[in-house]
């Protein structure tokens, strides 16, 4: 047995839902555990953002968890098990790989993603819409980078990142006609034309956007962290002009760190 310890977690998983086992795993379905699989995923970047690898091991059995009992829902209802989810993965790779497993030949990273591109557009025939197959249950943020790296394949671009810029711009101007009009929907509207304007931007320099706020949130969390540490009174009595000052210490404070 190659990997005792992965057979041992596959067969626990199935006690836990037998009829002796855990009342709570037998209650679960695919649908109650999708807290679970973003939580636990979420959890496992954070590991990796930290560069903990103690953590990373452990988020990432949870991670595994999920999937091992997924599959065990899945075989329960007759459906699949763990080992048509390995098949079924193992056959994409071979396939998607063809430089590796196969007799394709390639010169260069871009090569592979683009050949990759068009096996996984050949597997998805079914597919009507160059859209078709962007998950609606991830970040609004990740759907836009993915909607955007989708159109732009087709060719449907901006001519020039000045054109975009021009056009994130115009999303402004309209945001404020829509903020001067007091009509919060069209409000919203505009804000969202600005972010998603934004994220193309982003991915015009190859940028993540969804990696790019993530670390703009970590900075703030820093330094608003670092002025509850140096504020000498309640942030109630603070005025606007203290608050400049007292976030500019802590900008110069953290940066130092």
């Amino acid at each position: 047995m190659k990997y005792p310890n992965l057979e041992k977690l596959v067969d626990i998983i199935a006690v836990l839902r037998s009829e002796n086992g855990c009342e709570w795993d037998r209650e679960q379905t695919h649908k109650s555990l999708r807290p679970n699989m973003l939580e636990e995923a979420y959890e496992a970047v954070d590991a990796i953002d930290e560069g903990d690898i103690s953590n990373l091991r452990e988020e990432l059995g949870d991670v595994l968890l999920q999937v091992v009992l997924h599959a065990q829902i899945a075989k329960d209802d007759g459906e699949f098990d763990i080992e048509d989810v390995a098949k079924e993965l193992s056959d994409k790779l071979i396939h998607r790989h063809p430089h590796v497993f196969g007799n394709t030949e390639v010169h260069s990273t871009q090569e592979i993603l683009d050949n990759w591109d068009k096996l996984k557009k050949e597997e998805k025939t079914y597919r009507k819409s160059v859209l078709d197959g962007i998950s609606k249950s991830q970040s609004a943020l990740m759907s836009a980078q993915k909607i955007s790296k989708k159109v732009v394949k087709v060719g449907f671009e901006w001519d020039c990142v000045d054109s975009l810029k021009n056009c994130i711009q115009s999303e402004y101007k309209e945001f404020e006609e829509a903020v001067k009009s007091g009509d919060k929907e069209k409000m919203e509207d505009e804000m969202g034309d600005i972010f998603f304007a934004t994220v193309n931007l982003a991915r015009w320099y190859k940028i993540d956007a969804e990696q790019a706020l993530l670390r703009a949130n970590k900075k703030f969390t820093k330094r608003f962290r670092k002025m509850e540490e140096i504020k000498t009174k309640p942030f109630e009595e603070y005025t606007y002009d203290e608050f400049n000052d007292l976030w500019k210490q802590a900008k110069v404070l953290v940066d130092a760190e």
